[in-house]
């Protein structure tokens, strides 16, 4: 199992263990749970559209959940390609949270951002490119230097990498 599985097993893990510690509406926590099964499963397995409308669904009936709802909601949307709505769901979670939760959503949002520049880009889009570029860059900035521990692969900061490397061409 590579790192990044076991890193994202480990956040589910986190995620089953209250659901499966709840005594008070089994019935509703069992569906919840199966539900949150169901969209992870769909997440991991490359199948985003039906990951986002589960996602979309748990969103209502999540309670305390819905920060890791809210977070993986838009990590799914993000893989989808749905980059605008990834990047302002993220920007509004990583708002309304702090520390290391605040810092994954800002990740999620960075990413996203990072997209948005490179579409813009090749749509003759400079100035929108730039714009999105840059506001990724200072996002990413943020997380490495807050929570290194976000990006143990080094995916973040080759992303960075590539966003100064062709902000300086621009």
């Amino acid at each position: 199992m590579t790192p990044k599985r076991m890193m994202l097993a480990f956040m589910a893990l986190g995620v089953l263990l209250p659901l499966a510690a709840c005594g008070t509406a089994e019935s509703t926590s069992s569906g919840f749970r199966k539900n949150y099964v169901v969209a992870r499963s769909a997440l991991e397995g490359g199948e985003y559209g039906q990951a986002n409308r589960q996602y979309a669904q748990l969103m209502s009936s999540a309670g305390p959940f819905l920060p890791r709802i809210q977070l993986e909601y838009a990590h799914s949307l993000l893989r989808a390609g749905n980059y605008a709505q990834a990047a302002q769901m993220a920007e509004a979670m990583s708002m309304a949270s702090d520390g290391a939760a605040s810092a994954a959503a800002l990740s999620v949002a960075a990413t996203a951002r990072h997209e948005l520049g490179l579409e813009a880009l090749a749509e003759g889009k400079t100035q929108a490119g730039k714009m999105h570029l840059e506001h990724a860059q200072a996002s990413m900035s943020q997380v490495l230097s807050t929570h290194p521990e976000l990006d143990p692969l080094g995916s973040l900061a080759g992303r960075q990498a590539s966003i100064a490397v062709r902000l300086k061409a621009l």
